[in-house]
């Protein structure tokens, strides 16, 4: 089956807790709103950003339901269904359909891992069938599963035994299966682009569509760079990409995803602290971190609300 593709900028949103470290279900509505604003097409929930395996099934739900409950006609809501528990992964599909979201996405089991392609998409196969009227994603992220399967080997036996199977959000450097993928069955699946500091290189090799981290709080420089790319203007397209990667360094040498809450808290969006394992930032390294943001133009180049 073929489906509408990805286009433009999916933003993964951070999930917002309260200080008790209770979801805080009431900011969802602001956090829809500023993505509309910033051009954002589409919202990726419960996925990395958002902490889902960090969230009990229930909690999950809960903020999905919120989502395609705030999220008008310009911001497609997909959700991220992948757990370790096959039976938590069905009923997660399950309820993103029956809340009327525009697709779900699944990453593979990361404990008890999938020996080949054949048995990941076993175990995927079945988490579409609990969607059958949803577009499925297999989510291609190696760096935190630790599953090294190509996607284009999931693509080939995929297409066959998921239905509605759309493609692949591909977070991971490999650009030659990238490619392989995007070639296949003449373009037949949608690819998305998910590395934020890579996606110039991404729509060199034919990305379209890209989900992102950095697209909640720094969209207009992403923007630019697809412009300036699609201009023909590849020296303007560079220049952005190198200021977007100026802001990631930082993203990453202040601890990933709680720098990344700290940096949505300043431009006004405060999505309250991380769940543990992860630590939120010190009112020192926050200060840190502002100060250094301002000396690469954060605040100049990107969305300030």
């Amino acid at each position: 089956m073929k489906y509408p593709k990805l286009d433009g900028l999916i933003a993964a949103p951070f999930v917002a807790f309260r200080p008790d470290g209770q979801l805080n279900l009431d900011l969802i509505e602001a956090q829809a709103h500023s993505l509309v604003a910033s051009g954002v097409k589409g919202a990726f929930v419960c996925g990395t950003t958002g902490e889902g395996v960090s969230l009990s099934v229930a909690e999950r739900m809960a903020v999905a339901a919120r989502w395609c409950e705030v999220s008008g006609p310009d911001l497609r809501v997909l959700v991220h269904v992948g757990a370790t528990a096959l039976p938590d992964c069905q009923a997660l599909a399950e309820h993103a359909q029956k809340i009327g979201a525009a697709g779900v996405g699944c990453f593979s089991p990361f404990f008890f891992k999938p020996a080949n392609a054949e048995d990941l998409v076993t175990f995927c196969a079945e988490v579409a069938a609990a969607a059958p009227a949803l577009p499925f994603y297999y989510y291609q992220i190696p760096s935190m599963t630790g599953v090294h399967i190509p996607a284009i080997d999931f693509l080939r036996i995929g297409c066959e035994r998921i239905q509605n199977l759309a493609g692949v959000k591909f977070t991971f450097e490999n650009l030659m299966d990238f490619a392989d993928c995007l070639r296949m069955d003449d373009g037949r699946f949608d690819l998305v682009f998910g590395r934020d500091e890579m996606l110039l290189a991404g729509l060199a090799v034919g990305a379209r569509g890209a989900i992102g981290s950095t697209y909640n709080f720094a969209a207009p420089v992403y923007h630019r760079i697809i412009k300036a790319f699609d201009a023909g203007d590849l020296a303007s397209a560079q220049q952005e990409q190198a200021r977007a990667n100026a802001m990631i360094a930082l993203l990453i040498r202040f601890g990933g995803l709680p720098a990344g809450k700290a940096m949505l808290r300043m431009i006004g969006v405060d999505c309250g602290p991380v769940r543990s394992p992860l630590r939120s930032l010190s009112p020192e390294k926050e200060a840190a971190l502002r100060f250094d943001l301002e000396r690469v133009g954060f605040f100049d180049f990107c969305s300030v609300l």
